[in-house]
């Protein structure tokens, strides 16, 4: 209880006939009350034993002075008794009012006394209040992001070589774990999805057909048929007889054998002749004819109705095959590992390509003005955004978490912090009231005489 604060200097620190060491809170662990706070609290105790001394200081002189004054020993005691008086009525005052702030004066409850302990969530929502409209609005944080001019100092922090591996650094290991807590099927799925949703909504015979058109155009198709005569001719050489028991196979059983072996000879010269020519005449009538029917095919691909229905189909049936859908799935894994293993190598394309894009956009940030100012405007867009969406949430967050701590912890907490300061208004109360009484002793003695 306060009597011992008054009747022993020092012993403030009980508070409601409990000791006022601190006891087992339930506060969040960012408001636990610490050693620095236990000092900072014996701060307060010897502040407030100057405070009490000085109030008993100017109590005795008032008693002193009364006497002498009753005494006759002279005009003076007048003077000093009044002055004494007036130092401890400012005294008791300033004790009631800082007292008042967190605890009964004298154990006794009354109104709008004990006002942080009492008061103490009506506080954190007027806080939360106070922080929201004066520093939560869209005018104020405009301000002072412009007022800092981020995309200029963002610029020139990037430009520094050590600070742009710094970023690239982070930006790996980021991308590595967000690449590592994926769950692949879930990607698979997903990409597997993706890719068959968007080739089966998109047409593809007539991009096919332009494609094929182009290289037609180009003679690009050329070097595919030289292959194929190439190896056309080659195979027949390696395969004479295959291609001879074809022929007899395929004769009439009433033809005699060496006529079906002499017609099996006639037609393996004639191919293997008609393959050569084609390989070794870029003239040859056959070329002609190949490129007449890619451009025709071409053309059909772009403008042939059926054509296209056809390839659709086609294309329907290849996506829906389970070997392709695999062949899609897998890529996943095969991307996956490959930016991972990029992410990790120092000296890989991907980090060096970073690296330089961050460089090269510090040193564009540092010296556009235009760039500063958009990048400027993005971020002052987006925080208005975030404080003007969501202020109700950050502002309810400071009257939440002051809701939360434990009234008694909250108070001592505070008074360890502020109470020393607070001391001083008691110290200052005494001296300024024995001014006060001092002066209207004078005058009203003045007017008196």
């Amino acid at each position: 209880m306060e009597r011992t604060e008054l009747g022993k200097p020092g012993g403030g620190d009980r508070v409601g006939g409990t000791s006022a060491r601190p006891a087992p809170s339930t506060a969040l662990p960012s408001f636990a009350y610490t050693e620095a706070d236990e000092e900072k609290r014996r701060g307060v105790r010897r502040m407030k034993t100057t405070a009490t001394g000085l109030l008993l200081l100017v109590a005795l002189v008032f008693v002193l002075a009364t006497w002498a004054k009753n005494a006759g020993l002279g005009a003076w005691a007048g003077y000093v008794a009044a002055a004494a008086e007036a130092g401890m009525v400012g005294a008791l005052a300033d004790w009631f009012a800082v007292t008042a702030l967190f605890r009964h004066p004298l154990g006794i409850p009354i109104p709008h006394t004990a006002i942080i302990p009492n008061k103490k969530d009506q506080l954190g929502a007027s806080l939360g209040s106070f922080v929201g409209e004066n520093f939560l609005s869209g005018d104020v944080v405009r301000l002072r992001l412009r007022a800092v001019g981020i995309g200029s100092r963002l610029g020139a922090w990037l430009a520094e070589p050590a600070h742009a591996d710094r970023v690239t650094a982070e930006l790996s290991t980021a991308l590595r774990g967000a690449l590592t807590v994926l769950r692949d099927s879930d990607v698979q799925a997903v990409v597997g999805e993706a890719i068959t949703r968007r080739a089966e909504a998109a047409e593809i015979a007539p991009g096919i057909g332009k494609t094929l058109q182009k290289v037609v155009a180009d003679g690009a198709h050329h070097r595919a048929v030289d292959l194929i005569c190439t190896r056309a001719h080659d195979w027949l050489i390696l395969h004479s007889g295959s291609v001879m028991d074809a022929v007899e196979g395929g004769a009439p059983g009433w033809t005699p054998r060496f006529v079906d072996r002499k017609v099996g000879e006639r037609v393996y010269k004639e191919l293997v002749r008609f393959v050569t020519e084609m390989r070794d005449m870029p003239g040859h009538p056959a070329r002609g004819a190949i490129d007449r029917f890619l451009g025709d095919f071409a053309a059909d691909l772009q403008s042939d109705t059926d054509t296209r229905a056809r390839v659709e189909r086609m294309k329907s049936e290849l996506l829906s095959r389970t070997e392709v859908q695999d062949v899609i799935a897998s890529a996943w894994s095969s991307v996956r590992a490959m930016i991972i293993s990029a992410a990790e190598d120092d000296r890989s394309e991907l980090r060096m390509r970073a690296r330089a894009s961050l460089l090269s956009l510090g040193s564009r940030l540092a010296t556009d003005s235009r760039l500063q100012a958009k990048v400027d405007g993005w971020v002052e867009e987006a925080a208005v955004y975030v404080v003007t969406t969501y202020r109700g949430e950050i502002t309810s967050l400071i009257s939440e978490t002051v809701a939360s701590w434990d009234a008694e912890h909250t108070s001592r907490k505070i008074e360890a912090h502020i109470g020393r300061d607070l001391q001083f208004i008691r110290i200052n109360g005494t001296v300024v009231g024995a001014l006060a009484g001092l002066l209207i002793y004078t005058v009203a003695h003045a007017l008196g005489a």
